[in-house]
């Protein structure tokens, strides 16, 4: 009871955790968690270290329900983990396992609130596929003021869903910890770069050295739909070298061709860009250069557009790249990606340009350095040419839960891997 009373505190002070501004001391704590062990609705679940220390907790509540509709829905709250933990995955263990348990419980919907500040619950919860579909203007108060509250929703699949996990008693509490190893949804983000219209693949980032697939890029998106994919990578190549978005006729082409969320980069670096793309159906926004050169606007966007901003960090072995990978600045990627966080992008997207387009595989090492060090999610992006690359990389996400899915280009184009196995394998089928 301790160090949840002490993980609380902490997590209070951060600016979230159960409601309370400041802390109400340990006695008022104390007897909030042991009343949740009471109440038949709210399963209570915690989280441990290696050496079996709570770092984190939630609750998992089913409420009254009038109807068989509301029977099948249940709701996460007071979900934190102590801020001095985060970036080590314990977050998304937490998660899988509250997940699970509302599998268990024949649940077909789970709903949970998250305040707007909470940037890296945020793109968490949207990368275990919760859907943003509401939001109060007044959800909770802060010394500063008022804090809006994002409404978020995802429908379980319950298939196969007895097999993999285990139904928890109705008595006690449920417990997670950093051995359980889930069978992780990871995702595939097919790539389509735009130069002059049409869809490339580069090599290295040369923007001379481009190969031309398809001239009809919003058909190309169309057969990404169709094969399975969920969402869509898109780079306008001519922008990020240009400045300013270059290839918009094809953009919004690709947004009006599916109903799938497409995150796009390349020439976006003010305001009215970031805001033109976001109003016009795109569903985030990346921004590369100007993450480096004009931290504050990202910053302003975080916070005007929350949890839809990425950050697109590029480097040539380990130094930041920017203007379209055409300058190395001397800024390490580590240190680019902790503030960024620090500003509040939903997620990182790191690319090795040495490896991008060469089909030689992932640059392993440096993208899970990166993602245990964050508390956001991390998309990988350069280098793969084989579903061996795709196992390989789907191996060091099951140690790794920062690491939420990969961009895949060339490989597809060329067909080294089918888009079939490349969702199979992605998804742990």
């Amino acid at each position: 009871m301790a160090a949840l009373c002490e993980i609380t505190t902490a997590a209070i002070i951060d600016g979230g955790g159960l409601g309370w501004l400041t802390p109400p001391g340990r006695a008022v704590l104390e007897r909030y968690f042991n009343g949740l062990l009471l109440v038949p609705e709210t399963r209570f679940f915690v989280v441990r270290d290696e050496s079996g220390q709570i770092q984190g907790c939630a609750q998992l509540l089913r409420p009254s329900r009038n109807n068989e509709a509301q029977a099948q829905t249940a709701q996460i709250r007071g979900y934190f983990v102590a801020p001095y933990m985060r970036g080590r995955g314990l977050g998304f263990v937490l998660a899988d396992a509250v997940i699970a348990a509302a599998r268990a419980m024949g649940c077909r919907v789970l709903n949970c609130e998250v305040p707007e500040t909470q940037s890296s619950a945020l793109a968490m919860f949207r990368s275990l596929g919760f859907e943003h579909w509401g939001t109060h203007p007044y959800y909770a108060r802060s010394h500063e003021g008022t804090i809006k509250g994002l409404f978020m929703t995802k429908i379980l699949d319950r298939v196969g869903a007895a097999a993999r996990h285990k139904t928890p008693t109705e008595k006690e509490s449920s417990v997670a910890t950093t051995d359980a190893k889930p069978n992780r949804h990871l995702t595939l983000y097919p790539a389509i770069d735009l130069k002059d219209g049409a869809c490339v693949r580069l090599r290295r980032g040369e923007m001379d050295d481009a190969t031309v697939y398809s001239d009809n890029p919003a058909a190309q998106a169309l057969e990404f739909a169709r094969a399975g994919c969920s969402r869509l990578h898109v780079v306008d190549l001519n922008g990020a070298f240009a400045g300013r978005s270059a290839n918009g006729a094809a953009v919004e082409a690709i947004i009006a061709a599916t109903d799938l969320p497409v995150q796009l980069g390349g020439g976006i670096r003010d305001m009215a860009g970031i805001t033109r793309w976001l109003e016009a159906g795109l569903d985030r926004v990346i921004l590369g250069s100007v993450a480096v050169k004009n931290p504050e606007l990202v910053r302003e966007a975080c916070k005007a557009f929350p949890g839809r901003i990425v950050a697109g960090i590029d480097a040539r072995q380990g130094r930041v790249a920017t203007e379209g990978w055409a300058e190395v600045s001397e800024l390490n990627a580590r240190d680019l990606a902790l503030r960024m966080q620090d500003v509040g992008v939903a997620a990182v997207i790191f690319t090795e340009i040495t490896r991008d387009g060469m089909l030689e595989g992932l640059d392993l090492e440096q993208t899970a350095d990166l993602a245990r060090r964050l508390s956001i999610p991390v998309i990988a992006s350069g280098g793969v040419g084989s579903a061996q690359h795709l196992r390989d990389f789907r191996q060091v996400a099951q140690d790794v839960p920062g690491l939420e899915g990969v961009i895949v280009g060339r490989a597809l184009y060329d067909g080294r891997v089918s888009l079939a196995e490349a969702l199979s394998i992605l998804e742990g089928v």
